[in-house]
């Protein structure tokens, strides 16, 4: 351990290089994406859209992209930049409740009479806006991912200018044999049953049988269809493989009869090593924090105390929340996530009263054991704290959110946003405060912070069981939480290490997940 310390100084600086490298080049990579393009932000009515075009191209068709469910513009940049770079003009847009659309979603979102006509609608202005676009050349085409594959094809087969629509990761109810016109279907190859409804929206028009990889009818009289499975992929990780771009691609160029550079966006490993930069300059950089406790402070519990405190929250919590009200907040979900948190950390930290008490009685003594090293919060201890808090918040939220809100998806609050993460914030804060103090100390059980993590989620799955109708939708958000519990769970590690108290990591990730929330979960109508 001695050893190890010594080169402590020095594995901070080499992992600072390290760090700096990787976010210098992958920046490098990323900004070349858009070499040679123009790019062009303004609104349609409410709806914020940017417009991908190549400096000084030849008048082109224009592709309107429009993104899935919770997502925004910023995720479908890998089509735009590709289409663009290609000679097409690109337009992306965020729907209503969505990214920097401040127009909250109206409608029932699982009636086609209710949400889904009101995308469409939106979609139809977009198109009408983008029909008319300088560079433009009159042709146009759709893609849509997820959600909006279903809104694209309605609103191409209400549109006969349409000419042709790229649906990925499609489920859409509306395909019919001889509409829309010019069909592609991209799947991610772990998409199973996607993959199958790809096949049976090829297949319906072909009468019979297809297979993957196969142009079927002709694109001269709008018949032309095909599935094509992107390989190992998922539904998110679909939108960044170069397979699926050069499918987008190569389909419209046939449409249109374009020749383009052959350019496809290959960004996916470049955004990996911004983020791996970004996480690994955290760690040299926690080191320059100011000391807030001289000994660290936490429960310090070993694994026979820690066990009630971690598994009696994940059973009770779903629970209790059973049958909890889940929309007295603008944002889908969101509410019931916000006092699943709360719920939670108050539970963890009844459990460390009472895991406490269990100590004073086994000890055979009149009080509890101090638990704090003797810590007091003296002025110069509240000052480092709130310091060290700000700046842990700020590179969470700043470096890491900015990384996410330019490259894949927006992260910045508009509108009523801003104070939905004041509101989301009242749930988070008990939760990470509750939950740092539990594993965090000398004597900790090994394993104890990962450990509450993966109960917590396994909590929100059983509250999904409980209540799927009404929870569905938290399906699609489990594995980013699971993302941002391991990014920030080493930020907080390692701040852990240099202040000695728990809550400021606890307070700072707090914070960043009610932002993340708050920015990520579409904003409705109640």
């Amino acid at each position: 351990m001695s050893r190890f310390r010594a080169f402590a100084p020095l594995l901070a600086v080499v992992l600072g290089i390290a760090g700096a490298l990787a976010v210098a080049i992958a920046l490098w990579q990323l900004v070349a994406t858009t070499a040679g393009l123009t790019i062009e932000r303004t609104t349609v009515g409410t709806t914020p859209v940017t417009i991908y075009r190549q400096a000084g191209a030849s008048p082109a068709p224009v592709i309107v992209i429009a993104h899935g469910f919770a997502g925004s513009q910023q995720l479908m940049q890998p089509f735009a930049v590709t289409l663009a770079r290609n000679g097409y003009v690109a337009v992306t847009f965020d729907f209503a409740g969505h990214g920097r659309n401040a127009e909250k979603l109206g409608g029932d979102i699982t009636k086609v009479s209710g949400t889904t006509i009101l995308l469409v609608e939106e979609v139809a202005r977009v198109v009408a806006f983008a029909k008319g676009i300088p560079g433009g050349d009159g042709r146009i085409a759709l893609l849509g991912h997820s959600m909006a594959s279903d809104i694209i094809v309605r609103a191409a087969q209400a549109d006969p200018e349409i000419a042709a629509v790229v649906a990925v990761s499609m489920f859409s109810p509306a395909v019919r044999p001889d509409s829309p016109k010019n069909l592609l279907v991209v799947v991610g190859d772990w998409e199973r049953r996607l993959k199958e409804e790809a096949l049976r929206a090829v297949g319906m028009a072909v009468g019979g049988p297809v297979e993957a990889g196969v142009t079927y009818g002709s694109f001269a009289d709008g018949t032309a269809r095909r599935a094509a499975f992107s390989p190992s992929v998922e539904h998110i990780a679909v939108l960044y493989s170069p397979a699926s771009s050069r499918e987008a691609l190569l389909w419209l160029d046939q449409v249109f009869r374009h020749a383009g550079s052959g350019y496809v966006d290959d960004r996916g490993a470049w955004i990996g090593l911004l983020i791996l930069g970004i996480v690994l300059l955290a760690k040299p950089l926690a080191g320059l924090l100011p000391r807030v406790a001289s000994t660290p402070q936490g429960a310090g519990l070993p694994w026979r105390r820690l066990w009630p405190v971690a598994v009696v929250p994940a059973v009770a919590t779903p629970l209790l929340l059973w049958k909890a009200p889940t929309s007295f907040l603008p944002v889908l979900v969101g509410d019931y996530l916000a006092v699943h948190f709360a719920v939670y950390g108050l539970l963890t930290a009844l459990m460390l009263f009472v895991v406490r008490r269990w100590s004073v009685r086994d000890a055979g003594v009149q009080t509890a054991p101090r638990t704090d090293g003797g810590f007091h919060w003296s002025a110069r201890a509240v000052a480092a704290f709130l310091l060290a808090t700000t700046l842990v918040t700020a590179y969470a939220i700043g470096a890491l959110g900015g990384a996410i809100d330019w490259f894949v998806t927006s992260f910045v609050p508009v509108g009523p946003r801003w104070l939905l993460v004041l509101a989301l914030a009242a749930g988070t804060v008990p939760y990470f405060l509750a939950d740092e103090w539990a594993t965090r100390g000398p004597g900790t059980g090994r394993g104890a912070y990962a450990a509450t993590k993966l109960l917590f989620l396994l909590s929100l799955a059983g509250a999904v069981a409980l209540n799927l109708r009404a929870l569905f939708f938290l399906i699609l958000i489990v594995p980013v939480i699971l993302a941002f519990f391991v990014v920030y769970g080493l930020f907080s590690r390692w701040t852990f290490a240099r202040t000695g108290h728990p809550w400021v990591g606890g307070l700072a990730n707090a914070l960043a997940f009610a932002w993340a929330i708050a920015v990520t979960f579409p904003m409705l109508v109640r």
